[in-house]
């Protein structure tokens, strides 16, 4: 087959992927909301920026074309640049034969705008229209991605490219940079298998032994069943392109590149090394670090966001890439080439090194005392859903058909979360509409580092503080999409 018959080809495929059979609890999530032209916030004449959601191909290079489900048939979806406090218009378009949601990640945004079915945001429906009308905020580095439960669907979801950066421009630039550079790193052609590729982030010294007592006695079906289904992929890509293929980042020496980068993964955690050279992290999941400190090494899990300054010092033609050979191999890097440098790519591995959030924690303060804490034990029960892992909060699965509210909270308290993961895997967690501070890590107090997603080590404990300063529903979940589709999630609600 040549390549203009693969693209005929694969064009109906992406039709046929919108209309493959979903399993019948997504079906009916579906059938909850009619089709049609969803109400706008009534604001008329011309959007500030337009997404449309439909079937496409991506070509990742010459020899590897993708079919999927694209914002404005590329991805990522267009950078969307908003400015901190000013009100913004989005008109959201969807050409598929299923409601989508666009789900704001990492703003303070009404539940009604936020993008979830479980907060009752209205859905995009099919072969129809949404307008949104927000204020942006907080200012830094978020992305906008779908946020619809996929099963064992991989044509849905976090599965598909839709995915898109977002900067919210701050009132007040401080420019310690020349440029910036996006990075949006994505896996494509999805599939099934019972390999667990999770990779360690953390040292291993910290697991607690009480939480694997848990898990062994949580899991009736350990050692008895095979294990649950894990996501693995064909392809690998940063900004839509495969390494090797795409335009590099061209550079000259001694400029200083702020690059922001996007983790848009479903599932799999990433490592990021630049040979020769030191990032720099000002900021984690948009929000500034009060202790800015060099790494050689950028550790992102799903959802995460990384905005970091690399100083131009060490001219050649290298690979910004993956540190693990097979995924870099496969496509998951970039080309970074100085001003007069020749040659092939060149690729070194870093030297250890162990990603800890409390590097860039302000040392000299306590984190404030919280008027609650929320225990969350963390479990799962193997093969139990499906055939995938079935995950469960204080023992609770989360029923998504119902979306019950799981806790209510009271405007302007200071929560804290106690994750205690008695699970075999590493955790992003995420919470809407909120950012939280980092509280405990590792059995070790900390403080000043704000994030909205954070990693939780297999049989660690992690605490995590918030104001519940948001009313309304509050989703939060792990951001690995199998495991939020099968019972990982919880609903606060704040009044």
């Amino acid at each position: 087959m040549d390549r203009r018959d693969f693209l005929k080809s694969a064009g109906l495929s992406a039709l046929a992927a919108g209309l493959a059979p979903a399993s019948d609890a997504l079906a009916r999530t579906q059938s909850m909301h009619q089709p049609g032209t969803a109400p706008t916030a009534g604001i008329v004449g011309k959007a500030d920026y337009s997404l449309r959601i439909a079937t496409g191909v991506l070509e990742l290079g010459p020899e590897k074309l993708v079919s999927t489900t694209l914002y404005n048939g590329d991805f990522p979806g267009p950078l969307l640049r908003f400015r901190q406090g000013r009100r913004t218009v989005v008109d959201i378009y969807n050409d598929t034969d299923h409601d989508e949601q666009v789900h704001w990640h990492g703003q303070y945004l009404p539940d009604d705008v936020d993008g979830a079915d479980e907060e009752r945001t209205p859905p995009v429906p099919a072969h129809g229209h949404r307008r949104e009308v927000f204020t942006p905020t907080p200012a830094g580095l978020r992305f906008y991605h779908t946020h619809v439960r996929a099963g064992a669907n991989l044509a849905r979801g976090l599965y598909t490219g839709l995915a898109g950066p977002v900067f919210i421009e701050p009132k007040h630039e401080p420019g310690a940079y020349d440029r910036e550079v996006f990075l949006t790193l994505k896996e494509f052609l999805p599939y099934l298998t019972r390999m667990d590729n999770d990779i360690p982030f953390m040292a291993p010294e910290g697991m607690e032994l009480p939480l694997v007592t848990i898990a062994a006695n949580a899991d009736p079906g350990a050692g008895k069943l095979p294990p649950g289904y894990e996501l693995a992929y064909g392809a690998f890509a940063i900004n839509g392109k495969s390494l090797g293929h795409g335009e590099p980042i061209r550079v000259k020496r001694g400029e200083r590149v702020l690059l922001h980068v996007v983790n848009a993964s479903a599932t799999d955690n990433r490592s990021l090394a630049l040979p020769g050279h030191a990032f720099k992290v000002i900021a984690l999941d948009g929000c500034p670090v009060p202790h800015p400190v060099e790494v050689p090494v950028l550790w992102m899990g799903a959802a995460e966001r990384i905005s970091a300054i690399v100083e131009m010092n060490h001219p050649g033609i290298w690979v910004l890439g993956e540190t693990i050979d097979a995924d870099r191999e496969g496509g998951m890097g970039i080309v970074v080439e100085y001003a007069g440098a020749g040659g092939d790519p060149q690729w070194h591995a870093p030297p250890t090194f162990k990603w800890d959030y409390r590097l860039f924690a302000d040392p000299a303060r306590k984190p404030a005392r919280p008027d609650e804490t929320i225990d969350m034990l963390i479990t799962a029960r193997q093969s139990a859903a499906e055939g995938f892992d079935q995950y469960a909060i204080n023992g609770v699965p989360y029923d998504w058909k119902t979306m019950p509210v799981t806790r209510k909270l009271r405007l302007g308290k200071r929560y804290r979360l106690r994750f205690r993961n008695a699970s075999g895997d590493i955790h992003p967690l995420h919470l809407h509409r909120h950012s939280f501070e980092l509280t405990r890590i590792h059995g070790q107090s900390t403080a000043g580092v704000m994030k909205d997603v954070v990693l939780v080590p297999p049989f660690q404990t992690t605490e995590v503080d918030f104001t519940a300063d948001q009313p309304g529903l509050t989703l939060f979940h792990c951001h690995m999409q199998q495991h939020m589709d099968f019972g990982f999630m919880a609903l606060f609600e704040t009044v």
